[in-house]
């Protein structure tokens, strides 16, 4: 089975294989790079989830200590838990540990909900639950031990079948469709998606809070069976992590990134040819915010492509 068009895929392990080509990184500029990225997904993660801290109000609550006038306390707490899963995470993927387990699960559940759901951290619902504005139902409390069993099971018949981008985007899927916590499932999916993905070699994948429509769309098209929409989704947030990596580490010029309208200046599409691109993951292109940004040299890629398949 594949979710993702072969040329999306060939484009992302090649750029996994540059980064890996350029190993062992710089130290310091990991270091910080990983601080930078730890205070965006923990500000995309929460805000994703109605957590009010601005993306400045996080960093100031998680480097500098400092308490926002005027936000609610369980804001701050979800931050900083956060934070400490992401350094768990950051040292089990530098480690030998298997991949995903339950166990796991449990215990980056168990960190993210530490200080705001104490009572149920690591522990999965004696309830019912209702995802507000979804259409999906999960399932009885009482199945979901089974149904957590069951999803280990898939994940290790499937490791070696599938590409570990596809890979990942179906296992955030399953487990938020078990939804096995009170509180705390999206974060905790995020996070064990990233398990896998780290685990390979990728860079930490970031679903940013611009995206939170569509991030919500592409899970409720998965509930009906439509998983590709959601590969390509979380294929997009693993490339723009590792053009980070790339243009971070690598002395190689890789081109000044624009926006689409300007980059559309100086060649032969229109910027909403651009963005079709774009959003269907044919064109190497990353958002800052809301606007997709490429490059010259990713629309030449594209065009060279085009006219190799054409030959």
């Amino acid at each position: 089975m594949t979710l993702l068009d072969p040329r999306i895929l060939k484009r992302l392990d090649e750029k996994l294989e540059q980064l890996n080509a350029l190993r062992p990184l710089n130290s310091a500029q990991v270091t910080k790079l990983r601080e930078q990225l730890q205070i965006e997904m923990t500000y995309n993660t929460n805000a994703i989830e109605g957590n009010s801290l601005t993306l400045r109000e996080t960093y100031l609550v998680l480097q500098e200590g400092m308490t926002i006038k005027g936000k609610p306390l369980k804001d701050h707490l979800e931050a900083k838990d956060h934070k400490e899963a992401l350094r768990f995470l950051f040292e089990l993927v530098s480690g030998n540990a298997d991949t995903v387990s339950e166990y796991l699960i449990r215990q980056l559940h168990q960190l993210v909900v530490r200080e705001t759901d104490s009572e149920f951290a690591g522990t999965y619902r004696t309830g019912s639950v209702m995802i507000g504005g979804a259409d999906h139902t999960p399932p009885d409390a009482v199945d979901v031990p089974r149904q957590m069993d069951e999803l280990i099971r898939w994940l290790k018949n499937n490791e070696k079948a599938l590409h570990p981008v596809e890979l990942a985007a179906l296992l955030h899927h399953k487990l938020v469709f078990i939804h096995p916590f009170f509180d705390g499932n999206g974060r905790t999916a995020r996070l064990t998606m990233n398990v896998l993905l780290m685990r390979r070699g990728f860079p930490l994948a970031i679903i940013l809070k611009n995206d939170r429509k569509k991030y919500y769309r592409v899970l409720e098209q998965a509930d009906k069976g439509n998983a590709a929409t959601l590969a390509l989704f979380i294929g997009q947030a693993v490339e723009r992590s590792l053009d980070l990596y790339l243009r971070t580490f690598s002395a190689k010029e890789k081109g000044k990134l624009q926006t689409l309208s300007d980059v559309s200046k100086e060649g032969p599409y229109s910027p909403k040819y651009l963005n079709l691109l774009a959003r269907t993951g044919r064109l190497s292109a990353s958002k800052r915010g809301r606007v997709w940004h490429t490059t010259k040299e990713a629309i030449e890629h594209y065009r060279a492509e085009r006219l190799r398949r054409r030959k």
